[in-house]
């Protein structure tokens, strides 16, 4: 049976023409407020729920939609997750005129998702801070605060002038 799903996102140059205006962590809180989130969190269907100086969290739902060709959620969604997690973690603790890109994400695949795992949680923390790179980690747990993956990321610190 064929099934659809519809999705609308808004300009992402709004969000990122906001990038160093502000410190990292008054970004972020600004995407939980007044800024559009990214395409990729509507086409995947995740949100950033919270965040601090240092930590982000995301959530998923997962649906058929995320599904590999084996009747579970695609490793890429994971790693989606987790490289978010990951990486808003570092921005979060970024000063304003400061952006950051990854270098790499190394995923640990520990347990299947399917629909009915429910919604999952995508922590990410930061485990190193320089003046050039950053490293962070992010766990993917689902409701009953069981470990789904783990992922680790180097991120490149550089400044950025404002939009």
């Amino acid at each position: 049976m064929t099934r659809s799903r519809t999705f609308e996102w808004q300009d992402p140059s709004v969000s990122a023409a906001a990038v160093g205006r502000e410190s990292g962590l008054d970004f972020l809180r600004s995407v939980l407020g007044r800024l559009p989130a990214p395409p990729i969190a509507a086409t995947l269907g995740f949100t950033l729920e919270e965040v601090e100086s240092g930590r982000a969290v995301f959530v998923l739902e997962p649906g058929e939609e995320h599904y590999n060709p084996i009747g579970s959620v695609h490793g890429g969604v994971y790693a989606t997750l987790l490289d978010s997690a990951a990486g808003c973690a570092v921005q979060s603790a970024l000063p304003a005129g400061m952006g950051y890109t990854s270098l790499d994400l190394s995923v640990k695949f520990l347990r299947p998702i399917t629909v009915d795992t429910g919604k999952v949680r995508a922590v990410g923390t930061i485990l190193n801070q320089g003046r050039r790179t950053a490293l962070a980690q992010a766990e993917l747990f689902d409701s009953e605060d069981r470990l789904l993956a783990h992922a680790t990321s180097s991120c490149m610190l550089f400044p950025v002038s404002p939009g």
